[in-house]
């Protein structure tokens, strides 16, 4: 069975971008804490060198508020790009058909 989609509304577009913004955050989160990490402990053990990291330092335990803040900070523009998108279609709809769908039941 055929249908048109006219009308997204924009709470239930916002739920889902920020839910898979905020999943996207976590992960972006820990590769970048866990990353600098390892980063860190390589040049303080004196593995590598690097001009930019001194190694471990109190730099290294704020990373890891990453894992806090990069997962709100994707969720929030996840919620704000569901918010322009879902007005956006729902403007655009009047002009144009729709999004055409198949369902199956």
């Amino acid at each position: 069975m055929k249908m048109l989609l006219r009308t997204i509304h924009p709470y239930s577009l916002m739920k889902l971008l920020a839910f898979i913004g905020a999943l996207i955050g976590l992960i972006l989160g820990i590769l970048y804490s866990f990353g600098g990490l390892l980063l860190d402990v390589a040049v303080t053990l004196d593995w590598i060198e690097n001009d930019e990291t001194p190694g471990l330092s109190y730099g290294t335990l704020l990373a890891f508020g990453a894992l806090i803040g990069m997962p709100l900070i994707f969720m929030g523009l996840g919620m704000i790009a569901g918010a322009i998108g879902s007005l956006s279609y729902n403007l655009f709809t009047r002009w144009f058909e729709g999004i055409e769908i198949e369902v199956e039941s």
